[in-house]
Order: C-alpha cells, then structure tokens, then sequence
C-alpha cells in the first residue's frame, strides 16, 4: 500500500511539472515573432548611412527577388541570385560599387533604359521609395557585403 501512495505522490509531482511547463509554453510562444511579414519589410524606414546589405537590402531581396521562380539559387532568373550578396554582385554590371547610376539593378528596379522593371507588374509589389533609395545609397557607399 505504501508503495502505491508514493507512486501516486511521485505521478502528481510529474504531472504538475509538466501542467506547468505547457502553460508556460502557451504563455511565451504567442509573444515571439521570429518572422518577418511583407509589411515590416515595406514599411521599414532605411537608414540615412551605412546602409547595410544583410540588415537593410536582403530582407527586401528575399521578399521581391530571390523567390522560387525568379532570382534565387536554382532559378536565377537573367543569370542572377540575389540571395546572398556575394551573388547580387556577381556580375559587376548588375551592381557597380560606387555608382548606382550605371547599375543595372537600379535600372531594373526603377524600370529605367528599357529594362522590364522589377520585379515584374503582378509578381511582387515594386521597391518602395525608401528600398530604392536604401538600395542606392548602398551601391554608392560601396556596395560591402556586411
């Protein structure tokens, strides 16, 4: 009889910790956000210096881009991948450090010189004024892959 009273006892402790850790889960994991929606992305002001690529232009990237179909790894629409920033530069006339006005994926982003802009009409929504301009202060700070 003792022996079912403390197995009993032990079963109550289990049960209360694990009653414990699963309201705890349901009370931390609704207030973490580890995505980022479209509207975060278009809706973020860019920096007005030290424009950086992971921070500030591969969300963007992501977002417009590097999407199945279009400008990601395997696809790599036109020959480019903007999926990391060492391929967004991968072909010098596509990005040209120090001169956004000579880049092609200024071009292409402001549909400029006869190029398609992008990404196409109906695909993903066009860069906001503040992604071209991020996207172009980046360029002519350099183009650095931080």
């Amino acid at each position: 009889m003792q022996r079912v009273a403390i197995f009993l006892f032990m079963m109550k402790k289990i049960l209360s910790i694990y009653a414990g850790l699963a309201v705890s889960i349901c009370l931390i994991l609704p207030g973490c956000k580890d995505s980022i929606t479209a509207s975060d992305v278009d809706s973020r002001v860019m920096p007005q210096s030290n424009i950086s690529f992971a921070a500030d232009l591969q969300p963007v990237f992501e977002l417009k881009c590097a999407n199945s179909g279009c400008h990601d790894n395997g696809t790599m629409a036109g020959g480019l991948s903007l999926t990391s920033c060492v391929n967004a530069k991968s072909d010098p006339g596509v990005i040209v450090p120090l001169n956004s006005k000579t880049s092609i994926i200024v071009w292409a982003v402001e549909g400029q010189a006869g190029i398609q802009p992008m990404p196409p009409v109906g695909i993903n929504k066009p860069f906001t004024s503040e992604q071209d301009r991020g996207l172009k202060k980046w360029i002519d700070e350099g183009a650095k892959c931080n």
